[in-house]
Protein backbone atom coordinates (compact mmCIF):
# COMPACT_ATOMS: atom_id res chain seq x y z
CA UNK A 1 0.00 0.00 0.00
CA UNK A 2 2.81 2.41 0.92
CA UNK A 3 4.56 1.74 -2.39
CA UNK A 4 1.38 2.50 -4.36
CA UNK A 5 0.91 5.73 -2.42
CA UNK A 6 4.56 6.69 -2.96
CA UNK A 7 4.30 5.90 -6.68
CA UNK A 8 1.09 7.94 -7.01
CA UNK A 9 2.63 10.92 -5.19
CA UNK A 10 5.75 10.64 -7.33
CA UNK A 11 3.71 10.64 -10.51
CA UNK A 12 1.70 13.65 -9.39
CA UNK A 13 4.79 15.59 -8.38
CA UNK A 14 6.56 14.58 -11.59
CA UNK A 15 3.65 15.57 -13.81
CA UNK A 16 3.43 18.95 -12.09
CA UNK A 17 7.13 19.54 -12.66
CA UNK A 18 6.79 18.58 -16.33
CA UNK A 19 3.86 20.94 -16.94
CA UNK A 20 5.00 23.90 -19.02
CA UNK A 21 3.35 27.20 -18.00
CA UNK A 22 4.70 28.88 -21.16
CA UNK A 23 2.95 26.25 -23.31
CA UNK A 24 -0.26 26.80 -21.32
CA UNK A 25 0.05 30.56 -21.88
CA UNK A 26 0.57 30.08 -25.61
CA UNK A 27 -2.34 27.64 -25.85
CA UNK A 28 -4.69 29.93 -23.91
CA UNK A 29 -3.68 33.01 -25.90
CA UNK A 30 -4.26 31.06 -29.12
CA UNK A 31 -7.68 29.91 -27.85
CA UNK A 32 -8.57 33.48 -26.86
CA UNK A 33 -7.40 34.87 -30.19
CA UNK A 34 -9.15 32.20 -32.24
CA UNK A 35 -12.37 32.75 -30.25
CA UNK A 36 -12.33 36.52 -30.76
CA UNK A 37 -11.69 37.41 -27.10
CA UNK A 38 -8.61 39.48 -27.87
CA UNK A 39 -10.69 41.89 -29.96
CA UNK A 40 -11.97 43.40 -26.70
CA UNK A 41 -9.62 42.18 -23.96
CA UNK A 42 -5.93 42.44 -23.19
CA UNK A 43 -3.90 40.49 -20.69
CA UNK A 44 -2.06 43.48 -19.22
CA UNK A 45 -3.83 46.47 -17.67
CA UNK A 46 -3.19 50.00 -18.83
CA UNK A 47 -3.48 49.51 -22.56
CA UNK A 48 -5.71 51.62 -24.75
CA UNK A 49 -8.54 50.43 -26.91
CA UNK A 50 -9.61 51.71 -30.33
CA UNK A 51 -8.91 55.40 -30.99
CA UNK A 52 -6.94 55.75 -27.76
CA UNK A 53 -10.04 55.23 -25.62
CA UNK A 54 -10.26 52.93 -22.64
CA UNK A 55 -10.18 49.29 -23.76
CA UNK A 56 -13.50 47.69 -24.67
CA UNK A 57 -13.24 44.99 -21.99
CA UNK A 58 -11.23 44.70 -18.79
CA UNK A 59 -7.65 43.45 -18.81
CA UNK A 60 -7.48 39.87 -17.62
CA UNK A 61 -4.97 40.58 -14.88
CA UNK A 62 -7.51 43.09 -13.50
CA UNK A 63 -10.21 40.41 -13.70
CA UNK A 64 -7.96 38.00 -11.82
CA UNK A 65 -7.29 40.58 -9.11
CA UNK A 66 -10.97 41.50 -8.77
CA UNK A 67 -12.10 37.89 -8.31
CA UNK A 68 -9.14 36.57 -6.31
CA UNK A 69 -10.43 34.19 -3.66
CA UNK A 70 -14.02 34.16 -4.97
CA UNK A 71 -14.93 30.48 -5.18
CA UNK A 72 -17.94 31.20 -7.41
CA UNK A 73 -16.01 33.35 -9.90
CA UNK A 74 -15.01 30.58 -12.32
CA UNK A 75 -18.58 29.36 -12.83
CA UNK A 76 -20.03 32.88 -12.94
CA UNK A 77 -17.46 34.21 -15.42
CA UNK A 78 -17.75 31.13 -17.64
CA UNK A 79 -21.51 31.75 -17.72
CA UNK A 80 -20.89 35.41 -18.63
CA UNK A 81 -18.50 34.45 -21.44
CA UNK A 82 -21.10 32.11 -22.93
CA UNK A 83 -24.29 34.13 -22.39
CA UNK A 84 -23.07 37.72 -22.20
CA UNK A 85 -23.55 40.38 -19.53
CA UNK A 86 -26.18 42.93 -18.64
CA UNK A 87 -25.12 46.47 -19.62
CA UNK A 88 -27.14 47.90 -16.73
CA UNK A 89 -25.15 45.95 -14.14
CA UNK A 90 -21.62 46.59 -15.42
CA UNK A 91 -19.08 46.67 -12.61
CA UNK A 92 -16.37 47.84 -15.02
CA UNK A 93 -18.20 51.10 -15.80
CA UNK A 94 -15.79 53.99 -16.20
CA UNK A 95 -12.84 51.61 -16.56
CA UNK A 96 -13.66 50.21 -20.00
CA UNK A 97 -15.44 51.61 -23.04
CA UNK A 98 -17.66 48.57 -23.66
CA UNK A 99 -21.05 48.46 -22.00
CA UNK A 100 -21.56 44.70 -21.95
CA UNK A 101 -20.04 41.44 -23.08
CA UNK A 102 -21.95 39.88 -25.96
CA UNK A 103 -22.86 36.19 -25.79
CA UNK A 104 -19.99 34.09 -27.13
CA UNK A 105 -21.37 30.54 -27.10
CA UNK A 106 -21.18 30.50 -30.89
CA UNK A 107 -17.44 31.35 -30.82
CA UNK A 108 -16.29 29.21 -27.89
CA UNK A 109 -17.73 26.06 -26.36
CA UNK A 110 -18.30 25.63 -22.62
CA UNK A 111 -15.28 23.37 -21.89
CA UNK A 112 -12.89 25.75 -23.65
CA UNK A 113 -14.49 28.80 -22.02
CA UNK A 114 -14.06 27.13 -18.62
CA UNK A 115 -10.37 26.44 -19.34
CA UNK A 116 -9.81 30.02 -20.47
CA UNK A 117 -11.57 31.51 -17.44
CA UNK A 118 -9.59 29.20 -15.15
CA UNK A 119 -6.36 30.42 -16.76
CA UNK A 120 -7.44 34.08 -16.51
CA UNK A 121 -8.25 33.72 -12.82
CA UNK A 122 -4.84 32.14 -12.21
CA UNK A 123 -3.00 35.16 -13.65
CA UNK A 124 -1.14 37.28 -11.14
CA UNK A 125 -2.26 40.88 -10.66
CA UNK A 126 0.95 42.31 -12.08
CA UNK A 127 3.10 41.04 -14.92
CA UNK A 128 6.27 39.35 -13.75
Amino acid sequence: MKSILALTCGLLIGSTAIANPQADNKAMIKLATDSGCMACHQIEPGGKGPDGLAPIGPAWRDVSTKYKGDKKAEAALTHTVLTGSNPYESHWKGKVSGLAMPPNAVAIKAPEARKLVHWILALEGKAK
